[in-house]
């Protein structure tokens, strides 16, 4: 029988397991519960092409907020964690992706062996959803995380032209750092109607 909440499906695990083809499918298996009734395979199906997901289950903030503090209690070596970060995140499912701010986001940066916002631009190789950066980038917030340095948001932004435009757009978390970077704002490459939406907010504080 199927236990019956995210709390009983973890208490089956004594620990996380150490096999990554293990880990993956208990994550995926976890990311099941508390997904509301309403939710069919119809529009969860939907919600991952157009989010360019693998996978979009639908699981609630709070259990994937359990999860996460699951996963680091449960693992002491935190090490180990960070070093699988990268495997979660390249599997691509809405709820992977989620997972992957929330831990990035309660890890420091010594548990992490990096800077984190540099672990997760490092993550970001190819383009990424708007929302995507700016729901992690947020819970990087939220964690007590600051925002990096202007040099270090100068330094990101001249990596590529990808890169550029996920510096306008963290630095749209702190409009009051926009005065510091308006070329960057101005010139960063033509990007989607969201970003180009963010993009025209800022220009316009700075006018």
């Amino acid at each position: 029988m199927k236990p019956s909440s995210l709390d009983d499906y973890l208490d089956g695990f004594s620990s996380f397991p150490t096999r990554r083809r293990k880990r993956l499918a208990m994550l995926r298996e976890a990311y099941t519960y508390g997904v509301p009734g309403m939710m069919t395979k119809s529009m969860t199906d939907r919600l991952a092409t157009s989010g360019q997901y693998t996978f979009h289950i639908g699981t609630p903030d709070p259990e994937m907020r359990r999860l996460a503090s699951w996963m680091l209690t449960n693992e002491k070596d935190r090490l180990k964690i960070a070093k699988f970060i990268p495997k979660i995140w390249k599997r691509g499912g809405r709820e992977d992706l989620k997972l992957v701010g929330l831990l990035l986001a309660n890890m420091s940066d010594e548990e992490l062996g990096e800077n984190g916002w540099t672990v997760f631009l490092q993550l970001v190789q190819e383009r990424v959803s708007v929302e995507v950066f700016l729901e992690t980038a947020e819970e990087f917030v939220r964690g007590g995380r600051p925002l990096p340095d202007d040099a270090w948001i100068d330094d990101a932004a001249n990596q590529s032209q990808v890169w550029a435009q996920l510096m306008v757009l963290l630095l749209s978390l702190d409009e009051n750092r926009c005065t510091a970077h308006e070329r960057l704002i101005s010139q960063a490459p033509k990007g989607g109607e969201l970003f180009e939406r963010i993009r025209m907010r800022l220009l316009q504080r700075l006018s």
